[in-house]
């Protein structure tokens, strides 16, 4: 289910998940914290008991709070949050200095995004070269910014559904919403195609040639210039 995006019938229960999710993302609630009493949170949003406790145990299952009988409901150690869910990372985009979110996006895709390259380039199959090419020649044809950010998205989760690693492309996947808003900002910069499309040519020559090293090397590149995108466009140095 999309919080971002409730359903009428569930407008309530997701403004409740949504508002103390972002609460506790954001430092409101701290870890150890107790949220206050039922009672009090039935009141402030106008809900009744089981529309409250089922808003908890969606919180609970992002691994936010835990609530028990005689203790109420507390926030956990950040460790413990389930930061991959789309929602909580939604919310830490939203509470985050940019350049310290795209710093911390920056350095998780510096490690994963060159193993997956390297990977594609030893196990995709023609057809999926192919479709990492397709994604390439739609970012060459684009003519503005929006076109260009949709087969940029394709071109990175393409590569990550060809290293045919599971568990690989599920956490690329799982990066993708905090991807998109990475690339919204990046791409943003003057000159884009001259500076960025060569640097993904590059990946997708040495994948298309089934060098693993050189498709590593080439997307820590490409990254190393993501980042200097980001540099122009926030006006501010990400620090890995």
């Amino acid at each position: 289910m999309d919080y971002r995006k409730p359903s009428d019938r569930k407008s309530m229960h997701s403004r409740i998940v949504q508002d103390i999710g972002m609460q506790i993302v954001s430092g409101r609630f701290k870890p150890d914290d107790k949220l206050p009493a039922e009672a009090l949170l039935c009141e402030e949003y106008a809900v009744s008991r089981p529309v409250l406790r089922e808003a908890t145990r969606v919180l609970v299952a992002k691994g936010l709070v835990y609530s028990r009988p005689r203790v109420g409901t507390v926030v956990k150690p950040r460790r413990e949050w389930h930061i991959l869910d789309p929602d909580v990372l939604h919310w830490m985009m939203q509470s985050s200095p940019q350049n310290e979110f795209f710093a911390l996006l920056t350095s998780v895709r510096s490690i994963i995004e060159p193993a997956a390259a390297a990977l594609a380039a030893q196990h995709a199959t023609p057809d999926e070269v192919d479709a990492i090419g397709e994604a390439y020649q739609r970012m060459a044809a684009a003519q503005s910014v929006e076109e260009v950010l949709q087969p940029d998205l394709d071109f990175h989760s393409r590569i990550a559904d060809a290293t045919h690693n599971d568990l690989l492309a599920h956490l690329c996947n799982m990066l993708s919403l905090a991807l998109r808003e990475a690339l919204k900002h990046s791409n943003q910069r003057p000159n884009l195609h001259e500076l960025a499309l060569p640097r993904h040519r590059a990946i997708l020559t040495a994948i298309e040639n089934r060098d693993a090293l050189g498709a590593h090397h080439a997307t820590l590149v490409q990254l190393d210039d993501a980042r200097n995108a980001l540099n122009v466009v926030l006006g501010q140095g990400l620090k890995l």
